[in-house]
C-alpha cells in the first residue's frame, strides 16, 4: 500500500472518502442490528448523513473514467437514486414500513455502496494507486473475484430448481 496518492487531494475528495469509508464501516451496525435499538437508530441516522454526504459531495469531484460533460461521468448518475432511496427509506421507517426501509437501506448499502465502491479499484483511480502501487491490473481481479463470490451466495440463496424445471 502507497498512502502517498492520498497527501495531495483536493478537499472534496478527502470529504467523499471519508465519508464512503464511514458509511462502508457503520452499514452493518445500522443494518443488521435488532430494529428499533438504540444503536441501530443511531449508526442508522449516522449512516444516512454520511451516504448523503457520499452522495452530494461527488458532484464537487471530476469525472476521470468516462467523463460526459464538464467534469460529469456516468458514475455522478448514481448521486440522484442514492439521494431518492435514502429519502424514501427514510420515510418508510417513519411510516412504520419496516420492511420497505430495510429493502431500501439494505439495497443501497450493497448495491449502491459496495458496487460503486469496487469500481474505485479500477486502475488508475486513487484507490486503485493507493491499494495497488505498481500492479494496478490487481484492482480487476479484486473486482472479478468479488462478483464472482456475490454471484455464487446469490444462487446459494435462491435455493434449488423446483423439481418440474430440473433436467433429467
Amino acid at each position: 500500500m502507497d498512502f502517498s496518492h492520498l497527501t495531495n487531494l483536493p478537499l472534496a475528495l478527502h470529504i467523499h472518502l471519508l465519508a464512503a469509508i464511514s458509511a462502508v464501516v457503520l452499514g452493518p451496525v445500522a443494518l443488521y442490528r435488532r430494529q428499533r435499538d438504540i444503536w441501530h437508530k443511531t449508526a442508522g441516522y449516522l449512516w444516512v448523513v454520511v451516504m448523503l454526504t457520499v452522495a452530494v459531495g461527488a458532484f464537487w469531484l471530476e469525472a476521470v473514467i468516462l467523463p460526459i460533460w464538464g467534469g460529469f461521468g456516468v458514475i455522478h448518475l448514481l448521486a440522484g437514486p442514492v439521494i431518492w432511496t435514502l429519502w424514501h427509506g427514510v420515510q418508510a421507517a417513519r411510516a412504520g414500513h419496516v420492511a420497505r426501509h430495510r429493502a431500501y437501506m439494505r439495497g443501497l448499502y450493497w448495491q449502491g455502496l459496495m458496487v460503486a465502491g469496487l469500481f474505485t479499484l479500477l486502475p488508475y483511480r486513487v484507490l486503485n494507486r493507493v491499494l495497488f502501487p505498481g500492479t494496478p491490473e490487481l484492482g480487476y481481479g479484486v473486482i472479478l473475484v468479488v462478483a464472482l463470490g456475490a454471484g455464487i451466495v446469490a444462487m446459494r440463496r435462491r435455493g434449488p430448481a423446483p423439481e418440474a424445471d430440473r433436467p433429467g
